[in-house]
């Protein structure tokens, strides 16, 4: 077949196909050509998920005759002053929008400039224009999608459905609006909720806007981002690590105000984040970058959905440091959806009618008041080991009582009252009630010392006075004896004992005497799973967490009470310990209102 050149309208659809992919991608082009219009006011309109019916009004600068003629012919735009592609300082700029979507779609354009007694209107249908003519409206835009894909079956018959499409919708006039929080953001319709999101400036614009977007309780769980680095300003707000999700929909990423995916943010924040979540569980943030316009290229991709950063290893440091920097700020705090969560399984039983008080059997003569409880408990033993563990109680008396210290103002985790289960220290402070996990706290503290102490060098280590030999498989062995000079730094001195055990010579000084067998098997699993030795340097966060997990203090070690407000304070004074390496809240905190209201006491 000879070369021929393709007719103007078949060049036309297919330039649609690659910026037109759904309705979404039409609300998307729509008003962000409204929002560099200087817009201040944009309502979105559909109708079966936008298949029927897409409505832009927005109060932007508008067109004249001119301009509005021109907006519906390809690749013209008024986006690009010199002709600049390293220098994109508008969310539009290739000029193809107008016209691609006018080529599979009835599309009626109206505008207003200021100044002018009255709009012009005209009508592009599938390609075939008509106008303009006078038009009565306000300043602005107004423009209506009608029909999209009616004249092309195959791209219809490949959409969703309208609640899919919908949905889509939301999403992108959700980022939008998340990215512009000056603007007034309408969104309504036959098929869907009405959303209103009124403007919002000054100083806390952007987490007033947050709230709107994705609800207060965000806000309330998240910390502020503000650092520059290497050229790169990151700003927004990033959750707790407490607060997660099941997924990563909750993640949102803006380079120079234009909502992005990309790689190297979505690797960044999930590095800043390693230590301190579960790895099926998703951060909630939403981070806003700032780069000079040329060290990044938007158009990589028709939508402008992509783009390429001139120096990624920049940004990502700029964006790990921030987060990493707001987090440990945050120090010892924990979100307070873990409390609702709490909260919302206690239920008030069913009120019953009362029955007949029961006769009062006479107390035994054994039975003394409570307040004499404790005075003849059995002592408590202190470890005689080194290391972090020395000084926690041995298991003894059946219940620690608390000593009459009133709550200080300066202690926010409070002052501990009495240890339950053998594991959860119950703290009282001026606002209300704390449940410490005091393994969980204890371990983040751990690990806190333990990758202080690596930053300065090797970790000091302490002689086992005879060595621990640990019974192992062969293969085990033979991976911890090659892994053996790598683990050295850690502070744990092991070498090969025969065919199939090892003996350990010297542990972490930070361990204590902890339980010296179950960390080599455990480091042994690890080393299976990684299956490398030269991976030990990119886990050195996975070898801390085992090693603190072991060094801990143990659920169902018994403490005084002077060590669990020990305990309570060097949470305060250690970053990151709301939560366990694992992920898990190590406290949660009942305020008094909240008690109340279990017994119904709230007004």
């Amino acid at each position: 077949m000879s070369i021929r050149q393709l007719p103007e309208d078949l060049i036309n659809r297919i330039a649609a196909g690659e910026v037109v992919e759904r309705p979404a991608s039409v609300v998307k082009e729509l008003v962000e050509n409204s929002i560099d219009a200087g817009a201040r006011r944009i309502a979105v309109t559909t109708a079966n998920g936008g298949m029927d019916l897409i409505r832009i009004v927005d109060d932007g600068r508008g067109m004249d005759r001119d301009d509005l003629l021109l907006s519906v012919e390809r690749h013209a735009t008024s986006k690009l002053s010199a002709d600049d592609l390293d220098d994109i300082r508008t969310l539009g700029f290739r000029g193809e929008a107008l016209a691609s979507i006018g080529s599979v779609a009835r599309l009626a354009v109206a505008s207003r400039p200021e100044g002018a007694e009255s709009g012009l209107a005209l009508v592009v249908d599938n390609g075939r224009r008509s106008g303009p003519l006078p038009q009565a409206m306000n300043r602005g835009t107004a423009i209506e999608v009608r029909e999209l894909f009616a004249q092309v079956p195959a791209r219809r018959k490949f959409l969703k459905s309208a609640r899919a499409e919908a949905a889509a919708i939301t999403d992108v006039v959700r980022r939008l609006a998340m990215a512009n929080p000056e603007i007034h953001f309408i969104l309504e319709g036959t098929d869907r909720s009405a959303a209103n999101w009124p403007g919002v400036s000054g100083d806390g614009a952007l987490a007033a806007r947050l709230g709107q977007v994705m609800g207060g309780d965000f806000v309330d769980n998240a910390v502020t981002l503000a650092a520059a680095r290497h050229g790169v300003v990151v700003a927004g707000m990033a959750g707790l690590p407490t607060y997660t999700r099941a997924n990563s929909l909750s993640q949102f990423y803006f380079v120079n105000g234009r909502s992005v995916r990309d790689k190297v943010l979505v690797g960044a924040v999930r590095a800043a984040y390693a230590d301190y979540v579960f790895r099926d569980r998703f951060p909630v943030v939403a981070l806003y970058l700032a780069v000079d316009p040329a060290e990044v290229d938007v158009n990589v991709h028709p939508a402008k959905a992509e783009l390429r950063f001139r120096d990624p290893g920049a940004v990502r440091g700029a964006v790990i440091r921030a987060i990493g920097t707001a987090l440990a700020a945050a120090g010892f705090k924990a979100s307070s959806s873990v409390a609702d969560d709490i909260l919302g399984a206690f239920a008030a039983p069913g009120m019953a009618e009362p029955a007949a008080p029961a006769p009062v059997a006479p107390a035994p003569s054994s039975y003394r008041p409570a307040a004499s409880w404790g005075s003849e408990r059995a002592p408590l033993h202190l470890d005689r080991h080194p290391g972090v563990l020395a000084g926690f109680a041995a298991p003894s008396a059946r219940m620690e009582t608390r000593e009459e210290t009133a709550a200080s103002p300066d202690y926010p985790l409070g002052t501990a009252r009495t240890q339950m289960f053998d594991n959860y220290i119950i703290a009282q402070n001026d606002t209300g009630l704390l449940l410490v996990d005091q393994h969980a706290a204890h371990e983040r503290l751990v690990y806190e010392r333990f990758k202080a102490q690596l930053a300065d060098g090797p970790v000091p280590s302490q002689a086992q006075l005879i060595p621990v030999v640990v019974d192992l498989p062969e293969e085990d062995c033979a991976r911890l004896e090659e892994a053996a000079p790598e683990l050295e730094r850690f502070g744990l001195f092991l070498e090969r004992f025969g065919p199939r055990a090892v003996a350990v010579r010297e542990t972490p000084a930070l361990l204590g005497n902890s339980d010296i067998a179950g960390l080599v098997r455990d480091l042994a699993d690890g080393l299976a799973e990684w299956d490398s030795a030269a991976a030990l340097t990119d886990r050195m966060e996975a070898i801390i967490a085992r090693m603190a997990c072991h060094g801990s203090v143990r659920s169902g070690r018994r403490l005084r009470v002077d060590e669990m407000n020990a305990l309570l304070r060097d949470m305060e004074a250690t970053p990151h310990s709301g939560q366990c390496i694992h992920g898990r809240p190590t406290y949660v905190e009942l305020k008094k209102a909240d008690i109340e209201r279990l017994f119904g006491r709230s007004r």
